[in-house]
C-alpha cells in the first residue's frame, strides 16, 4: 500500500514560501535551499495540476488557486495540532517529548529552577537538554527549541526574549590585594584580564560599561585567553589571576560568601539579553508549546 500523504513535506515548503515571500527567505526559515524549495513547490503544482504561485523577475504571488488551497492547508495543519494536542493530553495530563538546546550560563544558573518546576508540572514529558555554547542547528539537528544570548541577527527563527542580564567586573580580594584595585577604565590596562574568546566568531569578547550617558565597548587584552566555556573566566577570577566580566546571576552567590568583589562598579548599567528561540514553520508540540510558555513567564521573575 502507497503512502498516500508523502507529499506534505513539499505543502509545507509551499506555505513557508509564502509566509516568508520568498524562496531565499523560506529557504533561511526552513534550513535548506531555494532549489529544493522551488522543486517541491513545482512537484506539488505538478500533482495537484494547478499552478499555485506566480513567479515573475522581481515579485511573488499566489494565483487564485494558490491562495484557495493555502487556506484549506493552513486549516488541515491546525487540525493535525488539535489531534497532537488531544492525543498528547489524554487523561488529563501532557506527554510526550521536549528537546532544547541552553548555553552553560543558563544551563548552570537560570535553567534549574524552571526545569524543576517544569517536571513537577509535566512529568510524563522526556525533557532532552543539550547545554553548549554552540548555536545548534535547530531544524537539522532536530531541536525544539534553544536559549540565545545576546542581540539575535535576522535569522528567520521565532525569538522571545527570557531577560536582560546585568554585567558588572569582579575580582578576588586576594587580587586586589596584590594589585590594587582600579579607579578608571585606563587602568585596568596595567591589570591581568580574562577575556572570552566566542566560539561563533573566534575573536574576543568586548567588555562593555556605562560611563555616566555613554555606552562603551572595551576590547581587553591579556596573556591569559578563555574559550569555550565561557564560566571558566569566573573560576579563574576566584582563583586570584586576574579581573573578568560576568552577569550579576552568575556571581551574585561568590560575592555574598566573600569570594569575588565588585570591580569599577561606576561603570555598570550595560545588559544582554536571552531569548528562547524556536523555527516558526515547525509545528510545535504541546510540550514544546508548555516549556516555552513556562520559559517566558517565569525567567525574569526569578531573584535578582
Amino acid at each position: 500500500m502507497s503512502r498516500k500523504f508523502d507529499y506534505l513535506g513539499d505543502v509545507e515548503a509551499f506555505m513557508a514560501v509564502v509566509e516568508h515571500g520568498s524562496f531565499t527567505a523560506g529557504a533561511v526559515a526552513l534550513s535548506t535551499t531555494p532549489s529544493v524549495l522551488s522543486r517541491a513547490v513545482a512537484r506539488l503544482e505538478a500533482r495537484l495540476g494547478r499552478q499555485l504561485l506566480q513567479r515573475t523577475t522581481r515579485r511573488l504571488g499566489l494565483t487564485e488557486t494558490g491562495r484557495l488551497y493555502l487556506e484549506q492547508a493552513r486549516s488541515a495543519f491546525s487540525q493535525l495540532d488539535e489531534a497532537e494536542r488531544e492525543a498528547q493530553g489524554q487523561e488529563g495530563e501532557l506527554a510526550g517529548r521536549v528537546r532544547m538546546s541552553v548555553p552553560t550560563t543558563y544551563g548552570h544558573y537560570r535553567l534549574p529552577p524552571l526545569l524543576a518546576r517544569f517536571t513537577q508540572l509535566y512529568p510524563r514529558v522526556h525533557v532532552e537538554l543539550n547545554i553548549t555554547n554552540r548555536n545548534v542547528d535547530l531544524v537539522a539537528e532536530g531541536f525544539d527549541l534553544a536559549i540565545r544570548l545576546g542581540h539575535l541577527p535576522d535569522s528567520g527563527l521565532v525569538a522571545r526574549k527570557l531577560e536582560d542580564a546585568a554585567l558588572l567586573l569582579v575580582a578576588s580580594p586576594d587580587y586586589i590585594q596584590r594589585m590594587g584595585t582600579p579607579q578608571s577604565l585606563d587602568d585596568l590596562r596595567q591589570h591581568v584580564c580574562l577575556p572570552f574568546v566566542m566560539p561563533r566568531t573566534g575573536r574576543l569578547a568586548p567588555w562593555v560599561f556605562r560611563d555616566g550617558e555613554r555606552d562603551v565597548d572595551w576590547l581587553p587584552a591579556s596573556s591569559l585567553e578563555i574559550s569555550d566555556d565561557v564560566l571558566g573566566v569566573v573560576s579563574l577570577a576566584e582563583q586570584g589571576i586576574g579581573i573578568c566580566q560576568s552577569y550579576e546571576f552568575i556571581v551574585r552567590d561568590r560575592m555574598e560568601r566573600g569570594r569575588l568583589v565588585e570591580v569599577l562598579p561606576q561603570l555598570r548599567g550595560r545588559s544582554r539579553p536571552f531569548s528562547v528561540v524556536y523555527a516558526p514553520h515547525q509545528r510545535q508540540s504541546s510540550a514544546a508549546r508548555a516549556m516555552i510558555d513556562l520559559l517566558t513567564a517565569n525567567a525574569t521573575s526569578l531573584e535578582e
